[in-house]
């Protein structure tokens, strides 16, 4: 089983000094193609005004402007799923998982990051960057860059494996799904959530991890706190489980 996450545009900073090379993610045999885009990156904010950065970055404060034009490269790295700090990695809770929990985050969970691209949650080479979610670097798009260059690979990677999508819908333009896949909606009070889908998809994970599910089988057996099945859908190859929160 193998499950597509969202990143957050929030990241913890520190880690350890250590120079990422082609060992430091998912596919390294497409090193050099991430490596363009963080050559892209690095070119733009060296040369980019501060209301150019302040949109790439998504912030007006100058301190936080001034910290992300440094040297992505010369950052201290962290492993990719302690890195980030948004909500959906609150609700998961990656810290207080056991070991055996933590295992089985890092080897099946895969990371869109809208700068690194699609990166296994245990990859240790990922230090703190910044992208607002949908800025593109000039007119350069990341998102039809990774698709492009990446998908064939996924595709031999997520090939006889059961695929469960956690991903906010924007992360789709990453990575089209090509076999048969199980996602998620929530739903209050007879309306879809948007924000807080990002809780729900970390609490969802968590229990993937908590009890080692390895087949969408196996997890329809669990029974979830908070959440009730509305509805299951089919639609060529997406399964949806629409969830009711009590």
């Amino acid at each position: 089983m193998k499950i597509l996450f969202s990143p957050s545009e929030t990241k913890f900073k520190g880690g350890i000094v250590h120079k990422i090379n082609a060992n430091s993610f998912l596919f390294p045999e497409l090193f050099d193609k991430r490596m363009e885009v963080i050559a892209a990156y690095q070119r733009y904010i060296d040369s980019a005004s501060n209301q150019k950065l302040a949109k790439l970055f998504g912030s007006n404060k100058q301190n936080v402007i001034d910290y992300y034009k440094g040297k992505l490269l010369e950052k201290s790295i962290m492993k990719a799923v302690e890195r980030y700090d948004g909500t959906a990695f609150h609700y998961l809770q990656y810290p207080q998982l056991t070991h055996n929990n933590q295992r089985y985050i890092d080897g099946n969970v895969i990371i869109f990051s809208n700068l690194f691209g699609p990166i296994l949650a245990g990859d240790m080479g990922l230090p703190d960057y910044k992208l607002k979610q949908g800025e593109k670097i000039d007119t350069f798009s990341l998102e039809n860059f990774y698709c492009k260059y990446f998908s064939e690979a996924l595709n031999e990677y997520l090939a006889n494996e059961e695929v469960i999508d956690l991903r906010a819908s924007f992360y789709e333009q990453f990575y089209k799904i090509n076999q048969p896949y199980t996602t998620f909606k929530f739903m209050k009070d007879g309306k879809v959530i948007s924000h807080w889908a990002k809780a729900y998809r970390g609490l969802l994970l968590k229990k993937f991890a908590q009890n080692n599910i390895q087949s969408i089988a196996e997890f329809m057996n669990l029974e979830i706190e908070s959440l009730s099945i509305l509805e299951i859908k089919k639609l060529k190859l997406k399964t949806e489980i629409i969830y009711t929160i009590k």
